[in-house]
């Protein structure tokens, strides 16, 4: 029976081992080093926060992979030997498998920073952070002070992680304005003042020097590059990007170059290898995309289409039109198709910008000035349809169609607030003055 291996319990490699059982009786067999089970890594932010508990973040029983023939190895891979078709394991084992799916996700970023690996510094990316959180800052007592590094996502959420439970934080930015090389202005200054407004040490165009350590070898301060201030603080936490979880492959023949290299049908140079999610980095960019996608839902279809691949249907991985959604503290971020910040827009890119006078609610809509073409939209405090959005994306249609359905694109319930009107005529306002 042909023994598929995939290294890596995350979103890409889980639904990759649910596919292939829905389609085939072949053996497959999972290693991971983090968690005995898979579990929702979006989701541990509200474990911290008391909104969830962990095995609230497992979608699946633990019963469920015996039933599916799923066999579980903790452990860590050591190399691969692809001449073999071997895996080495940090504990002195080995497995031998048919197949092989690498889906090892990502790492927080370390730029050498003196101190960056003492007791109190942590990222924010997996099960064992989220442990270390609890012993360095279980609530404000303990915990004086944290500073987080990096402006991204992932820093975002572990402020509002520390700002639930009293923790004061101070949060370094190397950019001018929050998220700034995604957003567009208007939209990043919207951030930085609701950052502000919860009471956050917001510093922008700031940059770690390093972290002190007092005799025991834990944080006790951290320096700042430009100025030398001394910030006293118990934690530390390094959000500054992620990078492709790799070092392990690249004593093997498989080609990397910042991820495991793969073509669309997430196929390696090694026949039988393949890499799916974070740790993929297509050859060529998809249309806009970037070559490596550290995004959940990326992961989950890179699962489901090697799934078809591996079980006979060869077909290419093609992720369709881009979106993505987060949350900013209290405010909800959407994105669908393209909305360029100001350092990346186009030539032809023309934006039309929104804000609602309470600070909080906010739309930016894309077009192609010559075309009219809708190109993308990202909306701030106010939900909308992702389905709508995709066809509209789909259908090429242009910029006055879709601000004069933007109703049919409102997500929220029937009482809620809809601001489409005031939109639409501050959109009109707007065309009438250019």
């Amino acid at each position: 029976m042909e023994h598929i291996v995939i290294i890596g319990n995350g979103i890409s490699g889980v639904t990759l081992a649910r596919h292939i059982r829905k389609l085939s009786d072949k053996k497959i067999t999972i290693v991971s080093g983090e968690a005995d089970y898979f579990f929702s890594r979006t989701a541990l932010m509200y474990i911290y926060m008391g909104h969830m508990k962990f095995e609230h973040t497992q979608p699946y029983e633990n019963w469920f992979w015996k039933k599916n023939r799923i066999e579980l190895r903790k452990a860590f891979v050591k190399q691969i030997d692809t001449n073999s078709k071997t895996l080495l394991l940090a504990d002195g084992g080995n497995l031998s498998y048919d197949k092989l799916v690498i889906a090892t996700g990502s790492k927080p970023n370390k730029f050498g920073w003196p101190g960056q690996d003492l007791e109190g510094v942590m990222g924010m990316y997996h099960k064992q952070d989220l442990e270390n959180l609890e012993i360095y800052a279980p609530n404000n007592k303990a915990c004086k002070r944290a500073v987080i590094v990096g402006g991204g996502l992932i820093g975002i959420e572990l402020a509002e992680m520390l700002n639930s439970r009293n923790v004061p934080v101070t949060f370094l930015v190397r950019e001018s304005s929050f998220w700034n090389g995604v957003l567009p202005e208007g939209e990043s200054q919207i951030i930085n003042r609701h950052i502000k407004n919860h009471h956050i040490d917001l510093r922008l165009s700031t940059n770690l020097k390093e972290i002190v350590s007092d005799e025991n070898g834990k944080v006790k301060s951290i320096i700042i590059e430009e100025t030398g201030e001394e910030i006293p603080c118990d934690v530390v936490g390094l959000t500054a990007g992620v990078s492709p979880n790799i070092d392990f492959i690249k004593s093997s023949t498989i080609e990397t170059g910042r991820g495991v290299k793969v073509n669309r049908y997430l196929e390696t140079n090694i026949p039988d290898v393949y890499a799916i999610g974070d740790c993929a980095e297509q050859h060529e960019a998809i249309g806009n995309r970037r070559p490596i996608e550290a995004v959940w839902y990326t992961g989950r279809m890179m699962g489901e289409t090697l799934a078809q691949t591996i079980c006979g249907n060869r077909i290419q991985y093609k992720p369709g039109h881009w979106f993505n959604s987060a949350k900013f503290l209290d405010i909800e971020y959407q994105t669908y198709g393209w909305v360029f910040s100001e350092k990346s827009k186009q030539d032809y890119e023309q934006h039309f910008h929104w804000k609602h006078h309470d600070d909080t609610k906010c739309i930016t809509v894309a077009y192609n000035k010559d075309t009219n073409d809708f190109l993308g939209i990202n909306t701030f405090g106010i939900r909308m349809r992702h389905e709508i959005f995709d066809k509209w994306l789909t259908e090429k249609r242009d910029i006055d169609y879709v601000m004069n359905h933007l109703v049919e694109a409102n997500f929220d319930p029937e009482f809620y607030s809809h601001y489409e009107a005031e939109i639409l005529s501050t959109f009109n306002n707007q065309l009438q003055t250019i």
